[in-house]
């Protein structure tokens, strides 16, 4: 992305064309239409890149949902802990019908020549890294979100990607949902008007949320490869909740950003274009859940957004989350001046649009929304469950087509890289308690006008 590209932050019409026609295609996609292709009738061996809880909850799922329309199929599993390697061969079976093989980690993996592909979902601090390792050793790949917690992870990938040409879908399962797809159509329209604000929760009640002290007591150093399970952050001696519980623990993950925000703010940038914030202020802490954890139970932030030469151009997404406290849910709410659009309840209504009385006051004319259904509720439920369900199916059937085709998948590494900033933007005014911006020229997060390291 140029310098004066960055600067603009506003799409073209023909990209607004582009992303309406990319959504049509995803829905009239079969079995006989991929069969054209050249090569379509190979099989893609595919591996599994960590067989933890993700993996197996959703993504092995919802590839078994999908696998024998594709022609695609698993052959081997890499992970660290041997219990999970050997767990991971029964889950697969039971599954997908596959016997597959193990290796012990993905230099073992790659080493192999009846791979094609993979799915990575490690730990989230290890996405980007092993996104890039998969890419440069030739692999098409379905990498879990969020793609990187540091600009530095988020710039190798996206190199590597860009110079590899391999196809590579993030875990932003929203781009592939139908609801979404509708809403983005919408939006772009014109129909909706200006976004003058967006609220956006995510909220449990849940003391066992990414705990797993059944499980902590099984993982023995022994049986592991601790150095290797660090990659890129600093040594610490063994820890196990460190390793099976790690969304608790910084430097591994932010927690409620890594997890959560990034599922949210990535449809901020999908719908309006802009491909990251103007400033992150964020406040939070652990308030409730005293359990030795290191990330907030309980986050606000707020996130400005518009392009970065006309300040008085923009809106505010206010973003609130707490593992506490339940009421509320998982709401995405945008609204404009005439109304709202509400992915929970999947409705564009006139709620707080400016009425015939308020505007005659300034002698000016009303402005309502008319009532627009975006279809069947797809809604994420109350208890934020982001298992196989039909997002994350429709997801991983966008990124089979595209390893046929060569297309760029609906979650790409660009929106990877986009909700990255956020993200990075996000925990820097979380560890900082300051304003944080993003130098464009630097590609690099500044908290107070300092680089944020």
């Amino acid at each position: 992305m140029s310098q004066t590209e960055t600067k603009k932050m506003t799409p073209s019409r023909r990209d607004f064309i582009a992303g309406g026609a990319a959504a049509a295609a995803v829905a009239a996609w079969s079995a006989k239409s991929y069969a054209a292709i050249p090569g379509a009738n190979d099989r893609v061996r595919t591996a599994i890149v960590g067989a933890g809880d993700r993996m197996k909850g959703a993504l092995i799922p919802a590839f078994a949902a999908n696998q024998k329309a594709m022609n695609f199929e698993f052959v081997a599993v890499a992970d660290l802990w041997s219990r999970r390697r050997e767990e991971a061969v029964a889950y697969v079976e039971k599954k997908a019908g596959a016997k597959i093989e193990t290796c012990r980690n993905t230099d073992e993996l790659y080493a192999r020549k009846d791979v094609d592909a993979v799915l990575i979902a490690t730990a989230d601090f290890q996405h980007a890294i092993m996104g890039a390792a998969a890419v440069n050793a030739g692999r098409d790949a379905y990498v879990e979100k969020p793609t990187a917690d540091r600009m530095e992870d988020a710039v190798l990938f996206r190199n590597a990607v860009h110079k590899t040409g391999k196809i590579v879908q993030v875990g932003t399962q929203r781009r592939s949902t139908p609801s979404y797809m509708r809403a983005y159509d919408y939006i772009r329209s014109g129909k909706f008007g200006e976004i003058n604000m967006v609220e956006m929760t995510w909220n449990v009640n849940q003391p066992g949320r990414w705990r797993r002290p059944d499980v902590v007591p099984l993982l023995k150093e022994e049986d592991t490869d601790w150095k290797r399970y660090l990659l890129n952050r600093p040594y610490e001696p063994f820890n196990a909740r460190k390793y099976l519980e790690f969304r608790l623990f910084y430097p591994f993950s932010s927690g409620i950003p890594d997890q959560w925000l990034v599922h949210q703010i990535d449809t901020v940038h999908w719908f309006t274009g802009y491909p990251h914030p103007r400033s992150v202020v964020a406040n939070g802490g652990i308030y409730q859940w005293q359990d030795g954890r290191t990330n907030w139970d309980t986050l606000t932030a707020v996130f400005d957004y518009g392009p970065l030469d006309d300040p008085k151009k923009g809106f505010q997404v206010l973003y609130s989350s707490r593992q506490t406290n339940s009421a509320g849910g998982v709401k995405e709410i945008y609204y404009s001046n005439g109304g709202a659009l509400n992915m929970d309840t999947q409705k564009v209504t006139a709620e707080g649009g400016l009425t015939a009385k308020s505007a005659a006051e300034m002698k000016m004319k009303a402005n309502l929304l008319e009532d627009f259904s975006l279809g069947a509720v797809e809604a994420v439920s109350n208890e934020a469950n982001t298992g196989s369900d039909p997002m994350t199916v429709a997801n991983m059937r966008n990124w089979m087509e595209c390893v046929r085709s060569r297309k760029t998948p609906n979650a790409s590494i660009e929106a990877g890289y986009s909700h990255s900033i956020a993200l990075c933007m996000c925990i820097a005014a979380m560890r900082t308690g300051k304003k944080v911006t993003f130098d464009d020229a630097k590609q690099q997060v500044l908290a107070g006008g300092q680089p944020y390291v």
